[in-house]
């Protein structure tokens, strides 16, 4: 399918294909997937069912990237820091389980070229700092069958090599060009090499963020500073801490399971949306919580989509959606 144009929006609800349809648009990317939940039935009898229908029949193709775009350094989370004005910022809460470790020999003179191939791919990136290895000297040893070609050493002679082992830490997702770029680099017919899964917290990767703002602020001060930059129609909020404004917790969207983290982390408040009646209850009056309403947290989220694609794809047809798609109203 060739994509005439794209509609970018938080929400691709019934109102939404239809702005596509009138802007000739066959793509819509949102933040908001149109299905949460299994369906067995598609007849049209909810709004999701009819935005699917009409989508299938209009040969628009809805692309939804929520939790994705949600758990990066510089997504949903991002663009919340951004507009309240934080520095320092950090993932709340980081995730395990992305990153590997690369273990490798080779002889002492190719030790640099390897390493230069393995940062090219992306390996030995951590935090703030790239080209991140480790090296140790040792000896190793092999011998080639008849049918081997050694680079050093001759067949069925056992050789012993001077040789420096290499470590480098990389994301998963690089595993195929990381492997790619030391087979290129390495000098060894056959390499020998290790691959670890870490534990280790991956800090780019994980859920809300938390940062500090230049100067402390009072708390209504910040509220209602708050209440303007996120263009929320209501805060509920729970009772001052009398502390300052200084540390900011925030979670685009329902972030009630982070509370935790936040006040472990030290936040005067936690900004998010989606808490219920009773989990307000569980600032205990160590953090100041601030529910700003789930759509005011992630509106903005559609021009980082914008801004993303437009500086990728500078020819395409992209356009934001017009429409307003929160479904709660303010009196």
């Amino acid at each position: 399918m060739l994509i005439t144009g794209a509609l970018i929006c938080l929400d691709s609800t019934e109102a939404v294909l239809d702005e596509a349809i009138t802007h000739n648009c066959n793509l819509v990317i949102a933040h908001h997937p149109i299905v949460f939940s299994g369906m067995k039935k598609l007849n049209g009898n909810n709004y999701v069912e009819r935005t699917i229908i009409k989508a299938i029949k209009n040969d628009i193709a809805i692309y939804a990237i929520h939790t994705n775009l949600d758990n990066v350094a510089t997504g949903v989370n991002s663009m919340i820091t951004s507009k309240i004005g934080l520095s320092n910022i950090r993932i709340l809460s980081p995730k395990g389980g992305f990153l590997k470790q690369l273990v490798t020999y080779c002889p002492h003179e190719n030790a640099e070229k390897v390493r230069a191939a393995l940062f090219e791919a992306g390996a030995g990136a951590i935090g703030n700092y790239d080209e991140c290895s480790f090296s140790s000297s040792g000896s190793g040893t092999f011998r080639g069958s008849e049918i081997s070609n050694p680079v050093i050493g001759q067949k069925g002679v056992r050789h012993t090599e001077p040789e420096t082992r290499i470590e480098a830490v990389f994301e998963s997702w690089k595993t195929a060009a990381v492997m790619k770029k030391l087979r290129e680099a390495h000098p060894y017919e056959e390499i020998a090499y290790s691959i670890h899964s870490l534990d280790n917290q991956y800090n780019n990767i994980g859920s809300g963020m938390i940062g500090d703002l230049p100067e402390a602020e009072n708390t209504m001060n910040f509220l209602s500073r708050l209440k303007d930059v996120m263009k929320s129609g209501c805060i509920r909020y729970t009772r001052p801490t009398g502390k300052q404004i200084k540390r900011i917790a925030v979670c685009g969207g329902s972030g009630s399971f982070l509370l935790q983290d936040a006040i472990t982390q030290g936040a005067d408040v936690f900004v998010s949306a989606d808490f219920k009646y009773h989990q307000f209850f569980d600032a205990d009056d160590r953090i100041m919580i601030a529910d700003i309403g789930h759509f005011e947290s992630e509106q903005f989220t559609k021009d980082l989509i914008y801004e993303f694609l437009n500086g990728k794809f500078t020819t395409f047809a992209l356009r934001l959606s017009g429409l307003n798609t929160n479904p709660i109203n303010y009196f």
